[in-house]
């Protein structure tokens, strides 16, 4: 159980003791959300994330027995534009590693990021998207307040996209050398797939995972700052189907 829970303007935000009990208390509440919308409506819809913040949340969830996955569809939210399927640094593998392989989710839609035609390939996947409204959305916070790869610089609240193409700032392409699937910073996508932020905030329910000291700067100007683009996760503060999973470490500076 969370050990303390807040609210933050519209957001509910709860406090766990550490990355593992976050990871846990997330996965158990995404299984039974996730369990009833199956059985309210034959079937489920949710966005992937990436990244550090949810390997120990995706272990749990996919842990957990009670969740039938034949009846889920899975989307991700972004991609780097010219990675291979099986790049060690590409979304698609790094979901299908964790998830696709180990449940077996009904459907499990890709972004193509080596695709030969990147503007039909988002036109694939908004109809994709467009076809069944999403249950749960999952999210991690950039350490420059990205959602998805919706960088500060061309975040748009009211963007009439769904998937669009993106430059990425040299920070976040600098956080991506920390993974060491990159040799030099030169080898890193300039530009990557993302849902944009309508299409994820239109999920029924969100749920932001941000464990670690490294989040602690990055939730603190989510939390105190201006709703702003130039902080697009501040938006989250609006949403109330939205729930920010911190750790002790994460919520040190708030």
């Amino acid at each position: 159980m969370p050990s303390q829970t807040l609210s933050v303007h519209s957001l509910s935000v709860q406090l766990s003791d550490n990355p593992a009990q976050l990871a846990k208390t997330a996965a158990a509440q995404a299984a039974t959300y996730l369990q009833e919308a199956i059985s309210r409506q034959g079937r489920a819809a949710v966005l992937l994330a990436t990244g550090n913040s949810q390997i120990e949340f995706l272990q749990a969830l996919i842990g957990l027995d009670g969740l039938d996955w034949s009846q889920i569809t899975c989307f991700h939210l972004d991609e780097f534009l010219g990675i291979e399927g099986e790049h060690p640094a590409s979304f698609r593998r790094y979901l299908h590693d964790r998830v696709a392989s180990l449940v077996q989710p009904g459907a499990f839609h890709y972004i193509c990021g080596d695709t030969l035609q990147p503007l039909d390939e988002c036109d694939r996947y908004t109809q994709l998207l467009q076809a069944q409204p999403i249950d749960l959305a999952l999210l991690g916070l950039g350490s420059n307040g990205h959602i998805a790869f919706n960088e500060p610089s061309v975040a748009d609240f009211h963007d009439p996209k769904t998937v669009k193409l993106v430059k990425l700032e040299n920070s976040t392409r600098l956080a991506q050398m920390s993974s060491h699937h990159f040799p030099d910073l030169a080898a890193v996508p300039l530009y990557a797939f993302t849902l944009t932020i309508p299409a994820i905030t239109a999920a029924k329910k969100i749920f932001c995972l941000a464990p670690g000291k490294s989040k602690a700067e990055p939730v603190r100007a989510m939390l105190t700052g201006a709703v702003r683009t130039s902080f697009p996760a501040s938006l989250l503060r609006t949403l109330p189907q939205t729930t920010l999973f911190l750790d002790k470490d994460a919520a040190s500076l708030i």
